[in-house]
């Protein structure tokens, strides 16, 4: 088994900053690179920056000692983690690599041979062939898997992330890997790194099964959220209580039916199933059929505020839209983390604060300040307001609704 002694990872996000602070858990020296000054000032203080349980303990033990420590120019190492954001760009939802390209070319100068590079950012298939090959531009001197197959100076692989937010630290650890190499001598190489801290089995496969074994994952659990959100609207049509209705029919022992919410957000699921239809269109059609239906859902959550708005204004002529207050709870884009990634509780809080001429509050327990731009107020819990809307089911509103005002309960926590 090879030894690595110096690990870099690249992009101190939800996914580098953990992986970093494990590996260097184990004992190995580990480099953080960011381009995010204030993130580097802070990991370097031994604090964090996301909210993420037990990830402050890791880094701030681990920086301490000297295992971890962060910059913003990549240095030497032995092993290379790419862990940058891959959005998607424009109306048709083309995969966006600039932030793997940009991170390709920073490590480029510092590569030596016998390095090993392994892609953790969710990617349409090609996207790890596609860094083999700006690297190769970039480092004409070396050799890469792509033209020299095993004796080449470079391993190059694809690991994805399959970790849960909020349970991070744990899942990095226990969780299965699928470690697709761009050679049986590259995947080899990933497994040997991997097995510094997985607890799991390491499963090997190639580069471009490993890219599509992510997407598949997020992309079958998005069309089951599909269609408990689309169920929901088909509900409320029928007046019947989707969740007991789902509650009903999960007794069936082979039935397992998702819960129904506003969206989906965060940046797996809302985004990988784009990353296969954008390379088969013509193909993934219930895939992409699933995705409208999640993307349409925040419209639909907003025409039941104008709904309950109408109805508020009609049963009190003497006040006006400009004297109504609606109170947003959660923006994050799932219980109880601050994430507002890709969030469609901040899409419909973004459109309200737009539309509404009355004041807007959003009760949001894991955030300290809202985003730039945001024509809103954060407020605690209990606010008093004339219209709720529960957006995320967070662990403080399971606790107690609000006790005056109409509510739209889109996680069926209060209605129940």
């Amino acid at each position: 088994m090879t030894v690595f002694n110096t690990v870099s990872v690249i992009g101190m996000g939800y996914i580098g900053l953990p992986t970093a602070a494990i590996f260097a858990s184990r004992k190995v020296k580990v480099l953080g690179i960011d381009i995010d000054e204030r993130a580097v000032e802070k990991i370097n203080r031994g604090e964090i920056h996301i909210v993420e349980p037990d990830l402050d303990i890791v880094v701030r033990s681990t920086v301490s000692e000297g295992w971890l420590r962060a910059t913003t120019t990549p240095e030497p190492a032995e092993a290379f983690l790419i862990a940058v954001p891959t959005p998607f760009k424009g109306d048709n939802h083309d995969p966006d690599l600039r932030y793997i390209e940009a991170a390709s070319k920073a490590i480029a100068p510092v590569l030596a041979p016998g390095n090993l590079i392994v892609l953790e950012s969710t990617s349409p298939v090609g996207a790890t062939e596609k860094m083999a090959e700006w690297l190769a531009h970039a480092r004409p001197d070396l050799t890469f898997p792509q033209t020299h197959g095993g004796d080449s100076d470079i391993r190059i692989a694809h690991c994805p992330e399959r970790v849960l937010p909020g349970h991070v630290m744990r899942e990095l650890v226990e969780n299965d890997r699928v470690i697709g190499g761009m050679t049986p001598k590259c995947s080899a190489l990933a497994v040997d790194l991997y097995r510094t801290f997985v607890a799991g089995e390491c499963v090997v496969t190639n580069a471009r099964t490993a890219e599509m074994a992510k997407l598949t994952e997020n992309s079958f659990r998005d069309v089951n959220i599909a269609f408990a959100n689309e169920l929901s609207v088909i509900c409320d049509e029928l007046d019947i209580d989707v969740w007991e209705l789902i509650a009903l029919s999960n007794r069936h022992p082979r039935v397992n039916i998702l819960q129904p919410g506003p969206g989906v957000g965060g940046h797996c699921i809302a985004v990988d199933p784009w990353f296969i239809v954008s390379r088969t269109p013509a193909l993934a059609r219930l895939i992409r059929t699933a995705r409208e239906v999640n993307d349409a859902k925040p419209g639909w959550v907003l025409s039941k505020v104008d709904e309950a708005l109408g109805g508020f204004l009609r049963d009190h002529p003497e006040r006006s839209a400009a004297g109504v207050s609606i109170a947003c709870y959660g923006v994050a884009f799932k219980p109880d983390i601050d994430d507002l990634r890709e969030s469609p509780a901040l899409g419909i809080v973004t459109t309200l604060t737009e539309r509404h001429p009355g004041k807007v509050f959003v009760v949001e327990p894991n955030i300290e300040s809202l985003p730039d731009g945001l024509n809103a107020e954060l407020v605690p819990h209990g606010t008093k307001a004339d219209i709720h809307v529960l957006l995320v089911d967070h662990r403080e509103f399971k606790a107690a609704l609000p006790d005056a005002g109409l509510i739209i309960d889109t996680k069926g926590i209060w209605n129940r």
